[in-house]
């Protein structure tokens, strides 16, 4: 009896990581019922994170109610995982750009002490590792809100606390963390971070997310030179030196802040995914690996969910197929970095409001058409 891993990322829009994920088990049940299935939901440390990693290590979804963007009220989820002491946050939940109504979209005021109310939260239930991811930011304050919900201290020349937003940064005058929650210190902080964005300058958050986050080109001038002012007092009261560190810049300058705040380390998402989720053992032990996205291109490479799981099951000699809605420009790439196949919906003659909404049968079908090719060829089942 062989012996498939299923390990895929959400088809966004469409379908989440355990919905794909049942519905090739599905396929697979169509033409190899004798077939063993394991399911290992995955993500590459954006949307999806913390589902696909309560789903893979039986973990539990913990809502709480935080500071939006914009200083009033918005409902939130973590994960604690299955192993009681390993928190999984995605600040988008918190401080996300989808919460904010475009029309008053403006990162001088957006604030991100709700992914810090999200730690604190984390922190009472006991976690004692944390896994963050930092895409779909509404903010460029990095990560000042998010340490002032932990207890810094961020004051202006008379003492007083500085505001919500990027724009407040440049009345920063003293950064004081000594009355920082005292749990931090004995946890473990790692950042799903797949950009190298400094903090500062024409590469940086304000410049290359302003615009994304409602940021006007005046606006986004303010906002570098504050976030430069931010950097400079940051190391002076902190001594940690983060203009110019490589993804400091993400998620406006979040992981700036978690780097200088909480000592957090920026790491591949797909590979605290990989390590987190345990699927590694379950990919040893398969005869065939099954991956997918919604969208196979020539980005595909970079990090993404597929490539991290083809990459681990070529380590160990398994062969690959990746499930997808559609191909686009350069995805041939992706069969130098471990995929041996691309199934897709892509020649389904529906529109694509209709491939939307029949996802999960689409992906089925496929997988069975996959399944009877592997069984006449011979690749997997003898």
């Amino acid at each position: 009896m062989s012996k498939i891993l299923i390990a895929s990322d959400s088809f966004k829009g469409a379908a989440s990581a355990l919905e794909v994920c049942n519905a090739i088990e599905k396929g697979i049940n169509q033409v190899c019922p004798e077939a063993e299935t394991i399911k290992i939901p995955m993500a590459d440390g954006g949307e999806g994170t913390v589902e696909s990693l309560i789903a893979a290590t039986k973990g539990k979804l913990i809502t709480k109610t935080v500071t939006n963007p914009l200083g009033g009220r918005v409902k939130a989820k973590f994960g604690i995982l299955g192993d009681n002491k390993t928190a999984v946050i995605e600040m988008a939940e918190a401080s996300g750009l989808p919460l904010v109504p475009v029309e008053k979209r403006n990162p001088l005021k957006t604030t991100t002490r709700g992914t810090g109310e999200l730690i604190k939260s984390a922190l009472e239930k006991g976690a004692k590792r944390f896994i963050i991811g930092i895409g779909g930011s509404a903010t460029v304050d990095g990560g000042a809100g998010m340490a002032q919900a932990l207890g810094a201290k961020l004051v202006d020349k008379r003492g007083k606390e500085i505001g919500f937003g990027g724009g407040s940064l440049s009345n920063l005058f003293k950064i004081d963390t000594s009355s920082m929650d005292e749990r931090i210190k004995a946890c473990d902080f790692e950042v799903a971070c797949d950009v190298n964005n400094p903090l500062c300058g024409t590469k940086g958050a304000a410049y290359v997310y302003g615009p994304q986050k409602g940021a006007t080109k005046t606006q986004v001038r303010i906002l570098d030179r504050a976030l430069s002012h931010f950097a400079k007092i940051v190391y002076r009261d902190i001594g940690t030196k983060v203009d110019a560190l490589p993804g400091a810049g993400a998620a406006g300058g979040l992981g700036a802040g978690l780097v200088a705040f909480l000592g957090a380390r920026l790491k591949s998402g797909i590979e605290l995914v990989i390590e987190a989720s345990g699927i590694e053992k379950h990919i040893q032990n398969a005869d065939l690996v099954i991956t997918g996205e919604g969208k196979i291109d020539g980005q595909t490479i970079f990090g993404k969910t597929p490539i991290g799981v083809a990459k681990l099951a070529k380590k160990h000699g398994k062969p690959v197929i990746a499930v997808c809605g559609m191909v686009d420009e350069g995805y041939e790439e992706v069969y130098k970095n471990g995929i041996d196949a691309i199934i897709t919906e892509f020649n389904s003659p529906l529109t694509t409001q209709d491939q939307i909404g029949q996802c999960k049968k689409l992906i089925q079908q496929i997988t069975a058409n996959a399944m009877r090719l592997a069984v006449v060829t011979k690749h997997v089942f003898v």
